[in-house]
């Protein structure tokens, strides 16, 4: 298969810049993906459409993409009820009046800071500060690509370097089963100060905030903001208990609940379970208070919660396709194509930053970090083991590479996550924040190298 198994996500990306449309996107990556396994595998090309459904049924049939997929159905009513309960307008009537969210700095830093603290899952992270920001970035008239952007940079790399959650345990879970000359946990503790794309993608979210400036396409998704008639999106204001009671029972159950799923080991927990038990539990919380409160019938509630699942349909349609799309290059091999531009006869000084970008163009190729940790740490484990490298150096590349992908691919569920909780277009999403990340990815290429000189010689 070889460098067939990279056309796909090519395909995925050139439709989704040419075209400016997410789905035919994918649809044609999938479709493109199942003609290639059929045409290797002696089958009849002209089936592909029928493989493809069924490539999207084994995705839907999987317990874990279930959950993510029922999950962003139920965010829609979640936000349609704090929404229309004129929860978001009171919330933010009260952020204002209380000085807490006087200037767009401060509304920048509070949306970051919430990022920062929901740590222990990347889509409870992104759904929490988006959901609780937006009401702030319209009365301050900045963008939703702009929230978009730092709820999305800010999620995942947080995620990697606060190791106290599931991603922690899939990487010891990786580490764990090679013999090394430190533990799995010290070496996944040591990769924390040196998980340079993680680093530099935080600290330019906060420079932006800080400085209140953008920068190339976020610049002009901002000025057409400004310039645009918008409407209303929320009703006026009620009781901000409306919106701050669900939410702040979405995290302090999703805490719970990681808990309860990892046997009273948080890192154990099963993050697709337990944001999924903690959404559904914050919805049925936010139509309680509707009811309990009669700012509407049942039945009222019941049509406001089906209207905010059908506004979000077209990107719950994305994030199915996505994960679609994962399953279908996993099968074809792309993952494993791309890890090998690291090659078998690179300087030692040059391994450490090409495992950074082999894991950086996968990521974004495949849409998916889990994955690319998956296929990169088998490759990178033994060339620590037979070159002496730095364990925690290596593997920080790896994971950092991971992120790249996660938080800025147009195909990755993630990205299509962020731009549900941020009420934001995918493709404008994508546009905005990807010269943000390759210049924190340029950035990071050079710390390696450097890095690399000092460790390794």
């Amino acid at each position: 298969m070889d460098w067939l198994s990279i056309i796909p996500p090519l395909v995925a990306i050139v439709v989704v810049f040419w075209k400016k449309e997410v789905i035919l996107a994918l649809l044609l990556a999938v479709l493109s993906a199942e003609a290639l396994l059929l045409l290797t595998g002696d089958g009849n090309i002209l089936l592909s459409p029928v493989t493809s459904i069924e490539r999207v049924i084994d995705t839907a049939s999987s317990p874990g993409n279930t959950r993510v997929l029922i999950f962003s159905v139920l965010v829609g009513a979640l936000l349609a009820y704090i929404r229309d309960s004129g929860g978001v307008t009171a919330t933010v009537d009260m952020l204002v009046r209380r000085g807490v969210a006087k200037s767009r700095k401060q509304v920048g830093g509070i949306t970051m800071f919430t990022g920062i603290a929901v740590f222990i899952e990347s889509n409870l992270s992104v759904l929490t500060a988006g959901i609780f920001a937006r009401g702030l970035f319209d009365k301050f008239s900045m963008s939703r690509a702009r929230l978009a952007y730092i709820i999305d940079s800010t999620s995942a790399p947080v995620c990697i370097l606060i190791l106290l959650n599931g991603w922690g345990a899939f990487i010891l879970s990786l580490l764990d089963g090679y013999s090394l000359s430190e533990t799995s946990a010290s070496i996944l503790w040591g990769t924390v100060p040196l998980n340079f794309y993680a680093l530099f993608t935080l600290a330019i979210v906060a420079w932006t905030i800080a400085r209140d400036k953008v920068h190339g396409p976020m610049k002009q998704a901002e000025e057409e903001h400004r310039t645009a008639m918008h409407a209303p999106e929320a009703e006026p204001a009620t009781k901000a208990r409306f919106m701050l009671v669900p939410l702040i029972t979405m995290v302090v159950s999703m805490v719970g609940f990681m808990l309860w799923t990892g046997n009273g080991s948080l890192a154990q927990g099963s993050g697709s379970k337990s944001v999924l038990y903690a959404t559904a539990l914050a919805t049925a919380v936010a139509y309680a208070l509707l009811l309990l409160h009669k700012r509407f019938t049942h039945t009222e509630a019941v049509h406001i919660g089906f209207k905010g699942m059908g506004e979000l349909l077209p990107l719950v349609t994305i994030v199915l396709l996505s994960l679609t799309l994962g399953n279908s290059l996993k099968v074809l091999g792309t993952g494993v194509f791309v890890a090998g531009i690291v090659g078998e006869f690179l300087p030692l000084v040059l391994i450490v930053p090409m495992l950074f970008l082999a894991g950086a163009v996968m990521s974004f190729t495949t849409g998916t970090s889990w994955g690319t940790f998956a296929i990169l740490v088998p490759i990178g484990v033994p060339l620590i083991q037979a070159l002496g490298l730095p364990p925690s150096l290596v593997i920080a590349a790896i994971l950092g590479g991971g992120i790249f992908g996660d938080h800025c691919s147009p195909i990755s569920d993630t990205t299509a996550v962020s731009s549900l909780a941020a009420g934001c277009d995918v493709l404008t999403h994508v546009k905005t924040q990807l010269p943000y990340a390759l210049v924190a990815g340029v950035m990071t290429l050079i710390a390696y190298f450097i890095a690399s000189l000092i460790m390794i010689g």
